[in-house]
């Protein structure tokens, strides 16, 4: 009990020092980014002859249609092998420190290459992908006019990474709350209030509400663990890594259900309750769960520009 309430009172301390400096930073309108790369990008990513079987591509698991992610609790491979993750937003993620679960890429070039040699979900190889693109006519040209070369294994990821680049979403409404041009209902005003005070601003910080620190799930009562768990421990085998992760992005959340990295959760309502009581350590009330809710759902922004455009 006498750790607990350290625990509690340290996140007490942080969420004082959140509430001064103002936890949440707006996105851009918009960002660099190489329109040619971009769409050649796009097409990739849309791509299912990527996929040892032909019919699963990076959209399959990324859906634009919700929020960047995965709405089934795994996602489904080649061949319908199934995963044990559930797949993160591809929304944003530029913003991210690290890519993945437990943050074994270090950006979105290293994170193309995982799904496409995975072998329980697109299954190639890195000869495979390069005869698919050279026995094409638009890669052909298209990667000529780009790249000034035949299609390459490389320049592909480039090209998908240029394109998850700029999946961002600006405008949404908390950020131009943030810019002073609307105000907050106060329900959405107390929720944030919630936010900051009760401590999940302490890991949901920065541009994209989380993204830019590893934390524990289970940080006051454990959270179940098992050795497929997707965690940094899986990469270190450091003890205390068990069910350390990236903390997710919590925009466009109201999107991107089931929650948590095992799909396990299927309304954000549950979501709240149950990172509350594992990483709080106490229960939240109803009244506390629709402000919560209503804050966070301010958070949804609007679709990516570069989907509203080109092929």
């Amino acid at each position: 009990m006498r750790m607990i309430a350290y625990l509690s009172l340290l996140i007490l301390l942080s969420a004082v020092l959140t509430e001064a400096a103002g936890p949440i930073k707006p996105i851009p309108l918009s960002i660099p980014y190489n329109k040619e790369k971009t769409e050649l990008g796009k097409i990739l990513f849309m791509d299912p002859g990527l996929s040892s079987d032909k019919r699963v591509a990076c959209v399959s698991c990324h859906s634009f249609e919700h929020g960047g992610a995965d709405p089934r609790p795994v996602s489904v491979g080649a061949y319908g092998k199934s995963g044990e993750v559930n797949a993160p937003t591809v929304y944003n993620s530029y913003f991210n420190f690290r890519q993945f679960w437990n943050g074994r890429a270090k950006d979105l070039r290293e994170q193309a290459r995982g799904p496409l040699h995975n072998p329980i979900e697109m299954g190639m190889v890195t000869e495979e992908i390069e005869h698919y693109l050279r026995s094409n006519d638009y890669y052909v040209k298209a990667f000529k006019k780009i790249y000034h070369r035949a299609p390459t294994h490389d320049d592909a990821l480039d090209a998908i990474a240029e394109f998850e680049k700029a999946l961002i979403t600006p405008n949404c409404k908390f950020d131009r709350f943030l810019r002073k041009e609307v105000e907050l209902t106060p329900l959405e005003q107390k929720g944030y209030r919630l936010f900051k005070t009760l401590g999940c601003a302490t890991c949901h910080n920065g541009i994209n509400v989380g993204g830019n620190s590893f934390q524990k799930m289970g940080l006051i009562f454990p959270y179940p663990w098992s050795e497929s768990s997707p965690d940094r421990y899986n990469l270190t085998h450091a003890p205390d890594d068990k069910n350390v992760y990236k903390v997710p992005t919590l925009r466009n959340i109201e999107l991107t259900a089931p929650y948590f990295h095992d799909g396990s959760v299927p309304t954000l309502e549950l979501a709240l309750q149950r990172m509350a009581y594992h990483n709080l350590g106490f229960d939240l009330t109803g009244e506390e769960i629709e402000a919560l809710t209503a804050f966070l759902k301010s958070l949804t922004g609007e679709s990516p520009p570069i989907l509203k455009k080109g092929p």
